[in-house]
């Protein structure tokens, strides 16, 4: 069937965006729904042309967008269809969106600056969406950026629990790719039954986007694998550093886990030549045929964001999901 209705007839709806629509495929099949059909195209300047193709009225609306490449086209084809939901007099709409766009841009570095991920929200609440469902944002303040319910998941019970099958724990050491990330970095240990913990000390040039200067590893690595997690992949530069520096100190060998496999530029050519055996993330965005190589896994997230949207459907808590992450 179309959606899912409750003996109340309140009926739910999911809706994709054109970025990645095996996601949502995978999502419905979870649900046992179907996508509900949509008309999306653009026009010959480049707007965005949304239409839905049945009734929305009274409706509990998702709509899945991934933020992959070219990521403006998609964050403006979801708006739009946020706000034709909004003028079909859907109920309530929720924004599903597995990778938050601009989440890097979430505080002033320098004078003049924007907040992007600010207007981001601002944005999604002035289309009309009531809701935003997403996954591992780049830093947790942005929830307060939106003016209503964020519901934030964790990828990190999957990956970690699919390196726990692939490695021997006590072997295992884990590494955040710089000093911000070191929290998360020991939520990772907790998970892995407290393996040990290290960390890149990073020195960034904040002019040059995607540089990274220097690295040096505080901890203990050596005759270990180490697990250099992080959000997101995004050139590789920081994640192929650590590992050349984890190898010089004595590291046996080094995996990179990510929730969010951006892979831009000369990302895929840097991990296959670089010194990391196995790099893991999630379907959060799509990937082209270009991007997969034999050292990357690709894990599903589509179960986990599928108990999220029937747990907001029913009214239910997200917060079980979240695995005792806060």
């Amino acid at each position: 069937m179309t959606g899912i209705k409750t003996t109340g007839e309140k009926t739910l709806l999911l809706f994709s965006g054109r970025s990645h629509p095996e996601l949502t495929g995978e999502i419905a099949e979870q649900l046992q729904i179907q996508v509900s059909p949509s008309e999306l195209r653009d026009f010959a300047n480049g707007e965005i042309y949304a239409r839905f193709e049945e009734s929305v009225r009274g409706s509990d609306a998702f709509v899945v967008q991934s933020m992959g490449t070219p990521i403006n086209q998609w964050l403006v084809e979801s708006l739009v269809m946020v706000d034709a939901l909004k003028r079909g007099s859907a109920k309530r709409i929720t924004a599903v969106i597995p990778f938050y766009p601009y989440a890097r841009q979430d505080k002033k570095s320098r004078g003049r600056e924007p907040i992007s991920a600010r207007l981001m929200a601002d944005l999604y609440k002035t289309a009309g969406a009531d809701r935003i469902l997403t996954v591992d944002l780049h830093t947790a303040q942005i929830q307060g950026f939106f003016d209503g319910p964020v519901d934030h998941l964790f990828a990190l019970p999957l990956l970690a629990d699919y390196l726990a099958k692939a490695h021997n724990p006590h072997d295992l050491v884990v590494v955040a790719p710089d000093s911000g990330r070191v929290r998360v970095a020991e939520r990772w240990t907790e998970r892995l039954g407290g393996v040990p913990l290290a960390f890149i000390h990073k020195t960034r040039d904040i002019t040059v986007p995607n540089s990274v200067v220097a690295n040096r590893v505080v901890g203990d690595v050596e005759g270990r694998t180490c697990i250099v997690v992080d959000d997101m992949i995004d050139t590789g530069g920081t994640i192929t550093k650590a590992a050349d520096a984890l190898i010089a100190a004595g590291a046996r060998g080094v995996v990179a886990a990510a929730t969010h496999g951006v892979l831009s530029g000369p990302a895929i050519d840097r991990l296959k030549n670089s010194q990391i055996s196995e790099v893991v993330i999630t379907n959060t965005l799509p990937l082209t045929d270009e991007q997969h190589f034999d050292k990357l896994t690709v894990l599903s997230v589509a179960p986990l964001m599928a108990r999220a949207i029937r747990e907001v459907f029913e009214d239910g808590s997200v917060t079980s999901l979240f695995d005792g992450e806060a």
